[in-house]
């Protein structure tokens, strides 16, 4: 099974390759593009029942070359079950884009250049899940950034160039941190090997292992949108055409926050910044989802709350207890699924009603029902409403705090029911405006006052052709809201496996078990 862990990368670098080969054949591109989204799929899942059945994980030295010294792939039950996740998130949101592309020709996607940068960018995500050593990581990180960039510039309004360099500058100052981490843990410690590094850390003074662990957390917290970093987030993404901000909502914080999880866990066990996670979580939600109640559109909402949903996930990842842990990681697939499946909603309404804006769009319920549908099994389950998976995983986080039992953990508690109730208030707010409000009834009445306070808030007045909606983006937004509901139906075993992820967590993989791995 080892050959199998480093075509999770080669193969959609040979299938960028080939795309970028074939750039003006649109049909071969596609095809070339979602046969090789689906075979990663398979292998995923391959190696995730293998490692799962087994207990035992995949090392893979890359060229031969003895561990440490080459590049090491490393895939556990953590690595497996999210590049099944995010092979299933792509591949859906591919199709998405293929009906889009379609319908609009170049005009928003540009075959040529996507489909090469598209699957750079899963390259990018999946080297970035199963590197064994932080140097690995900053590749994976780095593959992201050239990747994302073209994509978030597809079609060169002024707008998108403009987000674009924002995007650009941020994403370059967290990799200027993280490589200046990298150079000092190896100048202090000999390696990069988070398995090394381990074992290594503790010979470090406090003192120093405190900065390299900061100058960590601070590198990741940029990508991962946690606040008070989280600033150019909401600018960024509902710039870009709607596929691309569906997978960037929906996979690249989580690159962020994957990245916090193994170093906290495998090399900082000891951790002395959990006050200070604690503390940035419960700022994390409640800016965030104070940011989507002020909004009128619809995908600067989804943004916000895609901000304050990453901090139950630092909320979890400081709490540091092995149910906790487990919670993480489920309430994290559930987030990839469900922010995922809301942008992919939000493109179809946008495409039906010429704009996102809740001022704007009006009487949907009645001329897209299926789309309202769409839209508001997703939301619901963001907003934690039992039985819905988001439910799931918020109660299991507050179940691993109430464990702890501290005054701090109370407070994130309350923090974290808040955050849902506000969620969900922002994105039914905007479902009953957008689907439910008569089509000719006036935005600017005297009596309006429900939505008078949003008509300043920004972008709320963005307005586009209305477009004709291809049934295969509606197959694919179904596709993946059946996968939400699959979340909360399947989510015994699916948290049974997360639980496990957890534990193992708890137990960071030793060099020697690296070596006999391999």
């Amino acid at each position: 099974m080892n050959g199998l862990v480093p075509l999770l990368v080669t193969l959609p670098l040979l299938g960028a390759a080939i795309a970028l080969i074939f750039g003006r054949r649109r049909r071969v591109q596609v095809g070339v593009s979602i046969v090789t989204l689906t075979l990663v799929l398979v292998i995923a899942a391959v190696l995730l029942y293998t490692v799962d059945s087994s207990g035992q994980a995949l090392a893979v030295s890359v060229g031969g070359w003895p561990i440490p010294f080459g590049i090491v792939l490393y895939v556990d039950r953590l690595a497996a079950l999210l590049v099944v996740v995010s092979s299933v998130v792509l591949l859906a949101v591919l199709l998405f884009s293929v009906g889009q592309g379609a319908a609009d020709g170049d005009d928003e996607t540009p075959v040529s250049i996507f489909h090469p940068s598209y699957l750079i960018l899963a390259a990018g995500i999946y080297n970035a899940f199963i590197a064994g050593d932080l140097f690995n990581l900053y590749v994976g990180f780095e593959i992201l950034l050239v990747a994302s960039y073209v994509l978030i510039t597809l079609g060169s309004t002024e707008s998108r160039i403009r987000t674009g360099v924002v995007y650009i500058v941020v994403s370059l100052v967290s990799s200027i941190l993280f490589l200046a981490a990298i150079a000092a843990i190896y100048g202090a410690l000999g390696t990069v090997n988070m398995a090394q590094l381990s074992q290594r850390m503790t010979e470090l003074p406090q003192e120093v292992q405190l900065v390299l662990h900061l100058m960590l957390l601070l590198a990741f917290s940029i990508k991962a949108a946690v606040f008070p970093l989280s600033f150019w987030l909401p600018d960024s993404y509902p710039t870009a055409p709607a596929p691309v901000t569906a997978v960037f909502a929906g996979l690249l914080t989580k690159v962020g926050v994957y990245a916090m999880i193994r170093t906290e866990t495998q090399i900082f066990r000891d951790s002395e910044v959990n006050t200070l996670l604690l503390i940035v979580a419960l700022a994390t939600m409640i800016v965030g989802v104070l940011g989507a109640v002020a909004q009128a559109e619809l995908k600067r909402i989804l943004s916000f709350t895609l901000v304050s949903h990453i901090g139950y996930m630092v909320f979890g990842l400081a709490i540091a207890t092995p149910a906790a842990l487990g919670a993480t990681i489920y309430y994290m697939v559930h987030h990839i699924v469900v922010q995922t499946t809301l942008f992919l909603a939000v493109g179809l309404i946008e495409r039906r009603a010429g704009s996102t804006s809740v001022l704007k769009v009006k009487g949907l319920m009645k001329a897209a029902p299926v789309i309202a549908v769409l839209y508001f099994i997703p939301a619901i389950n963001l907003g934690g409403l039992p039985p819905f998976s988001g439910f799931i995983g918020k109660f299991a986080l507050f179940d691993a705090a109430a464990d702890v039992g501290t005054p701090l953990m109370y407070v994130l508690m309350a923090a974290g029911i808040v955050t849902s109730l506000l969620t969900l208030y922002a994105l039914m707010r905007a479902w009953n405006l957008s689907f439910w409000r008569e089509s000719d009834e006036p935005v600017d009445e005297p009596g309006e006052e429900r939505i008078a306070y949003l008509g300043g808030a920004p972008a709320a007045t963005t307005q586009t052709e209305r477009r004709v909606i291809p049934r295969i983006m509606t197959s694919a937004t179904t596709g993946m809201v059946a996968l939400t509901v699959a979340l909360t139906v399947f989510a015994g075993p699916l948290y049974d496996l997360c639980a496990s992820i957890g534990d193992a967590l708890q137990d960071p993989v030793t060099f020697s078990q690296l070596e006999s791995d391999s």
